[in-house]
């Protein structure tokens, strides 16, 4: 005699369809021609509402009379469908929901209303979005976009400081060894590891020929970076991650750090690098492009070549002088400068770049590439201690 399934281990075939269909009724959207016949209720009901609202249009571009039949554009109903999101779904999901009604139904405008900073849901491409409208910014909003900057930038910090800190000072004290170190700056464990050749086991001991040891200069400045940052708007995510780093690097008594933002004009906003929120309201999202120029400035601030990095942050689409920027990248690297090119630094990965201005860096030992925040500590790393960057694959 033969025992079949029981309910207990297997699922009963008609609910294991049921729920294809709920979840083909909520792809689909409800249509006369989803073809499902499934009806949805309670929870599910209103999640299948919040989609609609922002996707039951389609693609195609919508008036301001399309977008009234979802959110409408008013206050009140947005704030509504952002709380419903956020009841509904992951904050993940939440943060790509509202990416899309700001790029699909053209609410920017919205976001300069302080009730509906309130209730959006806080991150990196947000806080683009509202530097990009800084501008037209009433002072009734500015505030509340300050907090909403300031909750994003703060927990950036909490990620990237402190690996941040450990990896560089690391660096630094590594690059600062000396080979006739002071008794007490000499590096013991490295010192005895360089002479075991010379151990004498009758007296159970190294005598060293070589001594290595830190500098001593651990309390002043060893290193000078510039981080030369594309504020063109594309480049958002990058902006608000570089301005993080800024901070960071700032507070770090052995570097000097500069900080400079540029689209056809070039302004340095190195006197804000204690708050990077103020750094990111001093920055102006889109325009054009003049890498050359900002190079410029960057390059007429380098005293100390052979201990200085520069780090581009660009999509390398170069508005200004073409020929002229890879001289001068050339010339900077002849002195001594460490430089490196980043087409991202973000979790996006590569944006659209110039490749061709890539390739022509990558000829003058200048490889360009995107960069995550976790990798940015050990680019940095590798650049304070002369050795080759740690360029992520790509394939």
């Amino acid at each position: 005699m033969t025992t079949g399934p029981t309910a207990a281990t297997d699922p009963d075939p008609a609910d294991a369809a049921g729920e294809r269909l709920r979840r083909w009724r909520l792809v689909l959207g409800g249509d006369a021609a989803d073809g499902t016949g499934c009806a949805l209720s309670g929870q599910d009901s209103a999640m299948d509402g919040a989609l609609t609202a922002l996707y039951g249009k389609g693609d195609r571009p919508q008036s301001g009379r399309d977008r009234a039949a979802g959110l409408g554009a008013s206050a009140p109903s947005v704030a509504r469908w952002l709380g419903d999101i956020r009841t509904y779904f992951p904050s993940s999901v939440v943060q790509v929901m509202q990416r899309d009604a700001i790029d699909r139904l053209g609410l920017s405008a919205l976001l300069l209303e302080p009730e509906m900073l309130a209730a959006v849901e806080a991150d990196v491409h947000l806080v683009g979005t509202l530097l990009s409208l800084n501008k037209v910014m009433p002072e009734t909003t500015r505030e509340t976009a300050r907090a909403v900057v300031r909750k994003v930038v703060e927990d950036l910090e909490k990620r990237l400081a402190a690996r941040t800190r450990a990896t560089l000072t690391g660096a630094l004290d590594r690059s600062a060894r000396v080979a006739r170190p002071r008794h007490h700056d000499i590096d013991w464990n490295r010192t005895i590891a360089a002479n075991l050749k010379h151990y004498l086991p009758e007296y159970g001991t190294v005598v060293p020929e070589r001594l290595i040891g830190y500098g001593r200069a651990s309390q002043s400045v060893k290193k000078e970076v510039v981080l030369c940052i594309d504020q063109s708007g594309s480049m958002a995510a990058s902006v608000v991650h570089a301005s993080v780093f800024g901070a960071v690097l700032a507070s770090m008594r052995s570097i000097s750090t500069r900080l400079v933002v540029f689209d056809t004009a070039v302004v340095d906003l190195t006197d804000q690098l204690d708050d990077p929120v103020d750094v990111l309201f001093g920055t102006q999202l889109g325009g054009g492009t003049d890498i050359n120029r900002a190079l410029a400035y960057c390059q007429s601030r380098i005293t100390r070549p052979a201990e200085t990095v520069v780090v581009l942050i660009s999509d390398l689409y170069e508005g200004g002088i073409r020929d002229e920027m890879l001289k001068r990248v050339a010339a900077m690297k002849a002195s001594g400068v460490q430089f490196v090119a980043l087409l991202a630094l973000s979790d996006e990965g590569a944006p659209a770049y110039d490749r061709e201005h890539a390739a022509a860096l990558a000829a003058l030992g200048a490889p360009a590439f995107a960069c995550t925040p976790d990798l940015f500590p050990e680019v940095m790393a590798a650049a304070i201690e002369k050795r080759p960057i740690p360029v992520p694959d790509t394939e």
